[in-house]
């Protein structure tokens, strides 16, 4: 199988990722970093197949992932959810998914993540922006799956910054106690380790309209992939999960995101992918260049910051929103986006 484009570290394959898994010796791939096509019920153009049939398409990819990687390493999967055509309801075909690589294939969990995405749309606009009856799907499951229930990581490789209240914590110290919960807050908490442990929610806007990439493309006249998660996202678990000179894969590779990662990580990786012209763009993303990054830090605002009472509040649609609102009543009211 020849590679359609090389670097020093890895290998960008335009190929089936089930025909290229094949050529793997078992037990060769530390960590498998992907984001597969979403069991969307609308048809898109990067290829996807509906909720329903998604298990049984997905089923030769977890023999292939469950032959191919280590003992001791790591299947992480970026799976959007679905909406069911023509209601406000949830599919389950995510969670569906994650329930059949434990319970047929013998994955176990190691945790799941959440990755929120604070610059994501009020969508889908008919539920959330009209009849107002749902807030807005800015969340992406992330499944992290092992082989064994002991799996090789390390959560100090992804610390972050203190909170402002831990900062005064560690400044004004505390006093040791025993909480209601039962947890007990022992004086160890006063050590100052420089960072704090993380939550299993990854905040990460995915806002790149200036990129490197996207600009590259527009020059190139190529089309960029619709559907890119943020080179931190990949980042992320490829430094918790791996150690440099680990083999990473993406057998959903897109426009070779996880290979920017990896490769910016000094590991070794392939991406695989079907439409060529994806990868077209994605060759773009090397060599890579190391530049200093200012990041955001994003903060949630207290579910109750704006709930003065309840004298203001207007009924519940007596139907759960079936019907429309009327547009004329409707643009009286709040605007739709607030």
């Amino acid at each position: 199988m020849k590679a359609f484009y090389k670097t020093r570290l890895g290998r960008i394959y335009h190929a089936d990722s089930l025909d290229y898994m094949r050529t793997l010796s078992i037990e060769s791939v530390n960590l498998i970093m992907t984001s597969p096509p979403f069991g969307l019920v609308r048809k898109k153009d990067y290829g996807n197949v509906d909720a329903h049939k998604y298990l049984d398409w997905f089923r030769p990819f977890a023999e292939q992932f469950h032959r191919i990687l280590r003992e001791d390493g790591s299947l992480v999967i970026d799976i959007g959810g679905a909406w069911i055509s023509g209601q406000p309801t949830r599919s389950l075909y995510h969670y569906e998914l994650m329930i059949m690589l434990g319970r047929e294939y013998g994955f176990h969990l190691a945790q799941e993540f959440f990755w929120w995405n604070p610059s994501k749309l009020p969508t889908p606009a008919e539920w959330v922006n009209i009849r107002r009856i749902r807030v807005k799907d800015a969340v992406n499951c992330v499944w992290w799956l092992s082989k064994t229930p002991w799996p090789k990581a390390s959560n100090r490789r992804v610390l972050i910054p203190y909170s402002d209240s831990m900062k005064g914590l560690l400044k004004n110290g505390y006093r040791a106690k025993l909480r209601p919960s039962g947890h007990d807050i022992s004086d160890k908490f006063s050590k100052d380790n420089g960072a704090s442990i993380p939550p299993n929610l990854i905040a990460i806007a995915n806002t790149e309209s200036n990129s490197s990439y996207l600009t590259k493309c527009k020059e190139a006249e190529i089309k960029p992939h619709p559907a890119r998660f943020p080179v931190d996202l990949p980042e992320y678990f490829i430094r918790m999960l791996s150690d440099k000179g680990d083999f990473i894969l993406d057998p959903f590779g897109g426009s070779c995101v996880t290979g920017e990662a990896a490769e910016k990580l000094k590991r070794k990786w392939v991406c695989v992918e079907l439409e060529k012209e994806y990868l077209e763009g994605g060759k773009l993303r090397f060599p890579i260049r190391q530049l200093d990054r200012k990041l955001p830090t994003y903060k949630l605002s207290h579910p109750g910051a704006l709930w003065n009472g309840v004298d203001d509040e207007e009924p519940l649609p007596s139907d759960g929103g079936r019907k429309r609102p009327n547009k004329k009543k409707q643009g009286s009211k709040t605007n739709a986006s607030s």
